[in-house]
C-alpha cells in the first residue's frame, strides 16, 4: 500500500522522481518526509514517500496495510518472522511498525486509524 525510498538530498531526489516519472512530490507538514503520488487519482499507482536515509538504511521499505497491527505482529512471529519495532503512532493517520519476514527482508505494516494522537514522548515513525 506504500513504500519509502531512502534519500540524502530531498531536493535532488524530488526533482529526479518528478522529472523522470512525472510524480507529484510534496513535503508532509514540517517533517523530513516527502509524499509521492505515482498515478492519477482513481488509477493505478502506489503511494510512496522520500524519507531520510537514516530512517531506512537498508533501502526501500514496502508497507503492507493491515486491519489490526497487533494481530499482524503476532502472526508474523508465529510464521517465522521477527518484529523489529513495536507499533508507533502517526498522529491523525494510524499506526506503523517494522518487521523482518522469514527471509530477513525489512518490511513495514500500516493500520489506518485517524483517531490516533501522540501521548507524551511517543515516537513517530
Amino acid at each position: 500500500m506504500h513504500f519509502d525510498v531512502p534519500i540524502d538530498d530531498p531536493g535532488r531526489a524530488g526533482a529526479f522522481y518528478r522529472d523522470v516519472f512525472d510524480w507529484n512530490v510534496e513535503q508532509w507538514g514540517p517533517s523530513a518526509y516527502w509524499l509521492m503520488t505515482t498515478g492519477q487519482e482513481g488509477g493505478p499507482g502506489a503511494e510512496g514517500a522520500l524519507a531520510p536515509r537514516a530512517d531506512n538504511p537498508e533501502g526501500v521499505v514496502v508497507y503492507i496495510s493491515v486491519e489490526e497491527i497487533d494481530v499482524a505482529l503476532d502472526n508474523i512471529k508465529k510464521a517465522g518472522g521477527t518484529p523489529v519495532t513495536a507499533k508507533v503512532p502517526i498522529p491523525n493517520t494510524g499506526w506503523s511498525a517494522h518487521f523482518r519476514d522469514s527471509e530477513g527482508n525489512l518490511m513495514g505494516l500500516f493500520q489506518a486509524d485517524p483517531t490516533v494522537q501522540l501521548h507524551g514522548d511517543d515516537p513517530i515513525s
